[in-house]
């Protein structure tokens, strides 16, 4: 009997990441590493005995200006190929934050990222482009659109921007990359892939029915995961962060597809907003310990529906950032074209990064794919097996 078929008799849904962390002290720190790695183990063994597919295990250290004595160079690079290869060997990622203090801009530093990024095969971070401390980061802005447009360049089919995001007032502990850095004593959350959660809790149920189902759905959901991950709080030295209930899709669990169940039209057309708002309401009042975004995400090219519907032009990437005014967690995996200028690129991150302070510091991010050779209405396909083929979105 194989794994797919245990999975399906047992849960309709994965566990998307178990993600932990540790304050290490410097990039020679290998020890606090493998205690991580074998933490991380230990924990997706226990799940996966209690029926429940792990997709993936991650790390995420504190940020890299924190815990390197110098910018990104040779030697810091060489380091952070050692953690690559060590995390490599076990199939778990690692995300080691902002390589910048904030609001910095560093073009002469773009060479070593691209160093970095080639040179390494599970490592990802982001640029913080506001926070709570200090506003709209103008000159991060600038860095990140320069980041996100050399790494589309430089890389096959612009992907390794699937391990780059803008990101807006992102707190430390969210399990989800390229979002994710620690603070803090060691600790661990879990991210689900809970698409087909709210596939079951929206069939066949009107409006005024659909909040209650969704949070009977992943209450009984949660609850057997909260319980086992306390255990494994209480039996090892890494405190439980809590779910992050987040709506992450897969290739074959649409969350399009369950707005579209409660709304009875294509992703996109009127009363998508309102879809979008209420699955959020429900998210931000859960009863267990959650964390992270905690929010609606509409990755478009890891959603075969939410792809096919950008194809068929059905909504905007500005629509996209307009449903993140009342959900979601900003923009994220959106097939932009390859020739889109820095300029843009930067008005778009400081859209969201306004939106963001607008609403309270709502934490939002931005991953963008340039596809470089395509233009807007062109279809791509993606060596990722992740990501979906989906049409370039225009940007106005």
């Amino acid at each position: 009997m194989n794994s797919s078929y245990l999975w399906m008799q047992s849960h309709n849904f994965r566990i998307r990441t178990i993600t932990a962390g540790t304050d290490i002290s410097n990039l020679n720190d290998i020890k606090s590493l493998e205690e991580i790695i074998s933490f991380l183990l230990i924990a997706k063994r226990r799940f996966e005995e209690n029926g429940y597919e792990v997709q993936t295990t991650r790390i995420a250290l504190p940020h890299f200006y924190k815990i390197s004595s110098t910018p990104l160079n040779n030697k810091s690079i060489k380091a952070l190929q050692q953690f690559d290869q060590k995390c490599a060997e076990h199939g778990i990622m690692l995300a080691i934050g902002d390589l910048f203090p904030p609001d910095a801009y560093a073009p002469n530093s773009l060479p070593n990222i691209e160093q970095l990024i080639s040179t390494t095969q599970m490592l990802s971070f982001h640029t913080a482009i506001a926070s709570a401390q200090h506003g709209i980061h103008f000159n991060s802005i600038k860095m990140a659109a320069k980041i996100c447009h050399m790494l589309a360049l430089k890389s096959k089919g612009g992907e390794a921007n699937f391990r780059y995001t803008a990101s807006a007032n992102c707190p430390p502990g969210i399990p989800y990359f390229p979002t994710a850095y620690h603070s803090g004593p060691p600790s661990f959350g879990i991210g689900l892939e809970s698409a087909n959660i709210f596939n079951f809790a929206l069939k066949d149920v009107k409006w005024q029915e659909a909040k209650t189902s969704i949070e009977k759905h992943l209450n009984e959901a949660s609850g057997p995961i909260v319980q086992i991950a306390e255990e494994l709080s209480q039996r090892h030295s890494f405190s439980f962060n809590g779910i992050d209930a987040s709506t992450a899709p897969g290739l074959d669990a649409s969350i399009a597809a369950a707005i579209e169940s409660l709304t009875g039209v294509p992703f996109g057309c009127t009363s998508t907003l309102s879809a979008c708002a209420l699955i959020t309401d429900v998210l931000k009042s859960l009863p267990f310990k959650t964390c992270g975004y905690s929010g609606l995400m509409l990755p478009v090219i890891e959603d075969q529906i939410l792809a096919q519907r950008a194809s068929e032009e059905r909504y905007t990437v500005e629509e996209l950032l307009l449903f993140s005014a009342v959900s979601g967690t900003g923009l994220d995996v959106v097939p932009i074209p390859g020739d889109t200028s820095t300029l843009v690129i930067a008005g778009l991150y400081r859209d969201m990064a306004s939106l963001s302070q607008k609403y309270n510091s709502k934490i939002l991010s931005a991953r963008l794919f340039p596809i470089p050779g395509k233009k807007a209405g062109e279809m791509v396909e993606f060596d990722n097996p992740y990501l979906t083929a989906c049409k370039v979105m225009p940007l106005k």
